[in-house]
């Protein structure tokens, strides 16, 4: 099983950039496709993007396709959500997840770190 803990959220005006961060433990972690999901307050969770174990391999929600960028670095454990130009709607607990292929559907996904918050200003 592998445990993973998010960091990197904060609050930013619109247009600006973040990067999160998940870190997992755990020898899992290179045999797992790994996704981001947001969940805004009153709304279901939702798909952000994901990418394969090997990294050649990534899928985006269409509302946050050429902004958003995911990477992983296998040797450190991680992986990296980059965000560009947010915008208010983008304002979310952003989740990492771990899971055995590259999927939009949360219950795909085995393993999830406890969220990080993303507020954009307007």
């Amino acid at each position: 099983q592998v445990q993973l803990v998010e960091s990197g959220g904060g609050l930013v005006q619109a247009g600006g950039s973040l990067s999160l961060s998940c870190a997992a433990s755990g020898r899992t972690f290179t045999v797992s496709a790994m996704g981001w999901f947001r969940q805004a307050p009153g709304k279901e969770r939702e798909f952000v993007g994901a990418i394969s174990r090997s990294g050649g391999i990534t899928d985006y929600t269409d509302s946050v396709k050429g902004r958003f960028t995911i990477s992983r670095d296998n040797n450190k454990n991680t992986v990296y959500l980059q965000m560009n130009n947010l915008k208010p709607e983008d304002t979310a607990v952003y989740y990492c997840a771990a899971g055995p292929l590259v999927g939009r559907i949360a219950t795909m996904y085995r393993a999830w770190g406890q969220g990080t918050q993303v507020t954009v200003s307007s």
